[in-house]
């Protein structure tokens, strides 16, 4: 009953008054910023930034790619968050959107976030599908991020080494030549970004075979 309690609260709408309301930006594939407020994505897991992914026997920057992914969905829009808690970092722990848009929801259909936590009851039912279609990291062999949390503990707060990739504000914390393109068609069609178009996050001008600024169509054959 009490699990039912707090589900139905979350469900319900929050009044004005609670709601924060801005331009966000991404710093990584579960965290926005509002201003200089970080808020953290109710119910989600994403793989962290410096996290890969294997595809094929080759490494996929997963967590750079999940970070893009929100970073095209939130950055210069006007975002919606109800605040639900507050984490161990101090973060707003909230659920936000775009319109009529559940972020949180989207990077777990997209196969680019886990539910996680009470997130179970809203989004467990996305991953499942998720994982059945092998969507982003379910076509891959990967590490919870929780797991990889556990494995590689965070740098002290206030001290982390940030990059910021050119023309958005999306965060790494580590520099990488070309960082955010795939690698591969695999890779690219395992996170559901394929065919990428020149100046799309994921975009690899080397992919680009017929150099028509799409990468990754679909074979077309003669006709």
């Amino acid at each position: 009953m009490k699990r039912f309690v707090i589900v139905a609260a979350l469900l319900a709408p929050c009044g004005p008054a609670n709601a924060q309301t801005g331009i966000a930006r991404a710093v990584d594939g579960d965290t926005l910023a509002i201003g200089t407020e970080r808020i953290r994505l109710f119910g989600i897991d994403a793989p962290e930034a410096r996290q890969t992914c294997r595809v094929n026997w080759s490494e996929w920057t997963c967590g750079l790619d999940a970070a893009t992914a929100l970073g095209f969905m939130v950055e210069g829009k006007q975002v919606a968050c109800e605040p639900i808690d507050k984490d161990v970092y101090g973060r707003t722990v909230a659920r936000c959107h775009v319109g009529q848009l559940d972020v949180a929801a989207e990077m777990v259909r997209k196969g680019l976030a886990v539910a996680y936590g009470d997130g179970g009851n809203l989004y467990g039912g996305i991953e499942a599908i998720s994982k059945a279609q092998k969507r982003g990291i379910w076509a891959s062999e990967f590490e919870m991020p929780r797991a990889y949390r556990d494995a590689h503990p965070r740098e002290p707060q206030g001290q982390p080494r940030m990059v910021d990739r050119p023309g958005t504000n999306v965060v790494r914390h580590q520099p990488r030549a070309a960082a955010s393109a795939f690698y591969s068609c695999a890779a690219a069609r395992a996170a559901g970004a394929a065919p990428m178009y020149r100046g799309q996050p994921g975009y690899n001008p080397n992919l680009d075979g017929d150099h028509d600024g799409i990468a990754c169509e679909p074979y077309r054959g003669k006709r």
